[in-house]
């Protein structure tokens, strides 16, 4: 099946600019993220073709490159090679073939050798919580991964030799061929693009230069990320084979549902409930904050159900700056439940002994309303 275009998953225009994109990314990664739609596969599916056009739309290279050859600029860079964990050989093998092959012989250009042997760029998700997201954290990821060979030192050669040049390509890494009035250069089909061969491979990798290996990194999640936020690790992703440069390491961060507070940018939402008498003599009480310390609210005499209370800088942190969001108190009054005799009778003598349209001037404006539209019929 055709995949669609990286502009129409993300529901943007060619003309797009970097923020509208981003914006139009993080609204649709939210809505599909796997963890809003447990078990739908259609969101997790939407989930994945979200992040695969931002990762491409976002970068300028890769952006311009698709606007040139659409998906065919990265049909070399997929899955399926052995030790890739799911995650793509990048960007430049695709590309850069389409390129040498278009303008290569003519501008008299050729790709560096062994430039697509490097190594595969790596995807790790993790979750924190709420407050870890507002104070920041050092820790520590395992991460699957292949990493350069110590017996061989990642050249793919057993102790004591070392890889010969190419017979095929002799070192060039490219073969021409006579194609009419035409000469096409394209990758070595011996050594693919390397310039070398390996007569004597190293037994621990196979000539490969890299092993399978668990490795312990060290990731410092800075205060005020949100979720989605990508960290980069440079250097840390898959090894080259043979010695070819290391791919990159991306951390998603993913932040836990709260307990508490619903979090909308670098402001704190808490719902509190509060007893109808004190929502209507008015009165004080302590709500926790994200920071951990308490904070006293007072509630106005007459507060309704739905009212906020802002609480200004006890919001979240703001990533790179010192400043912080605010929090937001929500009033939900509550209704008692399972009255006593005594207290049904206080609450039937207090209906009788108020004036309704003083105690309760929105049902009596609403009843008002009614009246008239009841009226308005009958006329």
């Amino acid at each position: 099946m055709a995949k669609r275009d990286f502009y129409e998953i993300l529901g943007v225009t060619r003309s797009a600019s970097s923020e509208d994109l981003k914006k139009a990314y993080r609204k649709l990664a939210m809505q599909y993220h796997p963890d809003r739609n447990p078990g739908d596969t259609k969101a997790e599916h939407r989930f994945k073709e979200i992040n695969e056009a931002y990762d491409v739309l976002k970068d300028e290279q890769k952006r311009a490159a698709y606007d040139r050859f659409g998906h065919a600029a990265f049909e070399n860079a997929g899955g399926g090679r052995g030790g890739d964990f799911g995650f793509g050989a990048g960007f430049g093998a695709g590309f850069a073939d389409i390129f040498d092959e278009m303008f290569g012989e003519f501008m008299g250009g050729r790709r560096q050798q062994g430039a697509n042997l490097r190594g595969s760029d790596l995807r790790y998700n993790l979750e924190i919580a709420l407050e870890e997201a507002f104070h920041g954290k050092q820790t520590t990821v395992r991460v699957p991964t292949l990493s350069s060979c110590e017996a061989c030192k990642g050249t793919g050669a057993e102790a004591g030799s070392r890889p010969i040049n190419c017979p095929t390509c002799h070192g060039q890494g490219r073969v021409r061929a006579q194609q009419g009035f035409f000469t096409v250069e394209r990758t070595c089909p011996s050594c693919h693009g390397a310039g070398r061969v390996i007569e004597n491979p190293c037994r621990q990798c196979g000539g490969q230069g890299r092993v399978h290996k668990e490795r312990a990194l060290a990731v410092s999640i800075p205060a005020g990320v949100e979720d989605g936020t990508r960290i980069r690790l440079a250097g840390e992703g898959e090894a080259g084979v043979r010695g070819g440069g290391a791919g990159d390491l991306y951390i998603f961060l993913t932040i836990k549902p709260h307990r508490l507070f619903q979090r909308d940018g670098s402001n704190i939402h808490v719902r509190v409930p509060v007893s109808m008498a004190t929502a209507a003599l008015g009165g004080a009480l302590e709500v926790p904050a994200i920071d951990g310390s308490r904070a006293r609210v007072t509630i106005p005499a007459g507060t309704q159900n739905g009212h906020q209370l802002r609480l200004k800088g006890k919001g979240m942190s703001t990533l790179r700056s010192a400043a912080r969001g605010d929090m937001y108190v929500e009033v939900r009054v509550e209704t008692p439940v399972q009255l006593s005799k005594r207290q049904q009778e206080l609450l039937r003598e207090f209906e009788a002994a108020g004036d309704a349209r003083k105690t309760q001037p929105e049902a009596e404006s609403f009843f008002a309303k009614v009246k008239e539209f009841f009226g308005d019929l009958t006329e």
